[in-house]
């Protein structure tokens, strides 16, 4: 398991940690162009300890102070990771003592932060349902594994999903393709692309077609060159799949967004919405999947801790974003006719993610990957009727325009 754990490298020192990475010449949410990685970071497990010898006898006091002060920062750091862990839906996918080893890795805090985030959304999602989350651990025999928790016909959610996965190999040439379609320039040695990729993804699926459907999504990714280097990046976003237009809930789950990426810069927002707007276009149909919300990928500037600081504050909206619109509308009445327009909001929703999407199409290049997560994104029930077309003036109409000519919602 330890191989789980690519080590991370930090950007180049020229690029500014002030500076906005997006370039706003007319095409937002593109990144810049430069990669290139210089190295792994090694961990010099002990090498404090070493520079103490040759101290002075008469300082040899503050050498074992100094030194019993660290075992007792180290072993509450430990600690740490195994108090969160106690919180988790399951232990985590990579084996707690590797964990604590390499506690100060990006593979290991965004592990931490994916599993904290399923814990955080499950449990809020049990009270409003008053169900209970079935945790599903699986592995994967080419490296990694993951964990599913999923609720299927409950008393509010006909079907919710908050998965995280962890997983660690090497690249297959399907899959490398799809990186090189994104423009990214991949050496590997004999063919072979060392990997580790992680995640979390949810989708809530509702009973009632006046409480929307919300997806998210935050990932790491990272590869280890032939030369030894490393790239990077991550990735995610949030949107939220209403049935019926409602404007004050468009506006709390857009605002709410918005607050989180004003933290880290103004255009982070209305260029990742734009982003999303594009992202979750469903061609064949020349409709939005939903009424959007963020969505980025490949982001690997201005630094590392800063695009993890970015991460961590989206992973906390996930739950004031959509949890305040699932109790407002849980119990609205709602007719037959209602029901059956979601169900086919719901086969555009599978369209979607069968041929469009980033995450579904690597998965099932992927040997090894569990298909049922791979597909829990999918609704319980769907349905599709032969040139089905709203009347015109209702409030299935006022939807699909909506989805049509994608919005400002603030």
């Amino acid at each position: 398991m330890a191989a789980l754990l690519l080590h991370s490298v930090n950007r180049s020192a020229q690029i500014t940690t002030k500076h906005c990475f997006i370039s706003h010449k007319g095409t937002a949410g593109r990144l810049p162009a430069g990669r290139s990685r210089r190295g792994a970071a090694l961990v010099l497990a002990g090498a404090a300890a070493a520079a103490v010898v040759g101290f002075v006898a008469n300082a040899g006091h503050f050498q074992r102070a100094e030194m019993a002060s660290r075992v007792i920062q180290v072993a509450k750091q430990d600690d740490d990771i195994l108090e969160k862990c106690k919180g988790f839906m399951s232990l985590p996918v990579t084996d707690v003592k590797v964990l604590q080893e390499k506690k100060g890795e990006m593979c290991t805090r965004m592990e931490l932060l994916i599993m904290e985030t399923q814990a955080e959304f499950c449990r809020a999602l049990e009270k409003v349902d008053g169900g209970k989350f079935k945790a599903d651990r699986w592995q994967r025999k080419e490296g990694g594994g993951g964990i599913s928790c999923v609720i299927q016909d409950s008393n509010v959610f006909e079907k919710a999903g908050v998965s995280v996965s962890v997983v660690f190999g090497h690249l297959t040439e399907e899959a490398a393709k799809q990186m090189k379609s994104r423009g990214k320039v991949l050496k590997g040695k004999d063919g072979k692309l060392p990997f580790c990729a992680m995640g979390i993804s949810s989708v809530i699926h509702p009973k009632n077609p006046h409480v929307p459907t919300v997806h998210f999504n935050y990932r790491y990714f990272e590869i280890e060159e032939e030369d030894g280097s490393k790239q990077w990046w991550f990735g995610g976003g949030t949107d939220l799949t209403p049935t019926y237009l409602n404007e004050e809930d468009a506006f709390l789950f857009h605002n709410t967004l918005k607050e989180a990426c004003d933290k880290h810069h103004p255009q982070y927002y209305p260029d990742f919405k734009k982003w999303c707007d594009r992202y979750f276009y469903v061609r064949h149909r020349g409709e939005t999947r939903g009424i959007g919300g963020i969505f980025f990928d490949d982001l690997d500037s201005p630094s590392q801790e800063e695009a993890f600081s970015f991460i961590r504050s989206c992973t906390s909206t996930v739950v004031p974003c959509y949890v305040p619109l699932v109790y407002k509308h849980r119990d609205d009445a709602f007719t037959a006719e209602e029901k059956r327009w979601q169900q086919l909001r719901r086969g555009r929703y599978v369209e979607f993610n069968l041929v469009y999407d980033r995450g579904v199409k690597f998965g099932l290049a992927t040997p090894g990957s569990r298909i049922e997560s791979i597909l829990m994104s999918l609704p319980l029930t769907a349905k599709w009727e032969y040139t089905h077309e709203p009347e015109e003036g209702s409030r299935e109409a006022e939807m699909l325009e909506v989805l049509r000519t994608p919005r400002e919602w603030l």
